[in-house]
């Protein structure tokens, strides 16, 4: 299976002057733990992680001061769509980290996460006759 079957082609996007609070509100209303952060002064594709919302909010920072610039991670792994998600997932593992950014010829079309990977690993299991 490929990354292509597995990823979220739905890629929040938002900019480096939102505040955490803002990223934090789209995040949950799309139901998704990243955003791709894409900057117009750079030429870069960043990534902000629910894990960096929480990390903030941890050292007591304030989430309407503080700007998703600030907690961006820049120096992103990417995937493309036709990398195995054997490839993503060891990819993710050396990398210490939980989400791909999918790029297909430099732009941005999806996302991929380790649930995505073990959602598409694992059967589903039927609640019904469990027990």
């Amino acid at each position: 299976m490929l990354v292509r079957d597995a990823m979220s082609t739905i890629v929040l996007t938002i900019g480096p002057d939102h505040t955490l609070r803002q990223a934090a509100r789209l995040m949950s209303a799309r139901r998704v733990g990243a955003a791709v952060v894409l900057d117009p002064d750079t030429a870069g594709i960043g990534i902000l992680t629910e894990r960096d919302v929480l990390t903030s909010v941890g050292r007591g920072q304030d989430p309407d001061r503080e700007r998703v610039g600030a907690h961006t991670t820049t120096d992103v792994v990417y995937a493309a769509p036709q990398w195995t998600l054997a490839d993503a997932a060891s990819a993710m593992a050396q990398g210490g980290f939980r989400h791909l950014v999918v790029l297909d010829e430099r732009e941005p079309v999806g996302i991929v996460s380790v649930r995505d990977i073990i959602n598409c690993w694992t059967p589903v299991v039927s609640a019904v006759g469990v027990g």
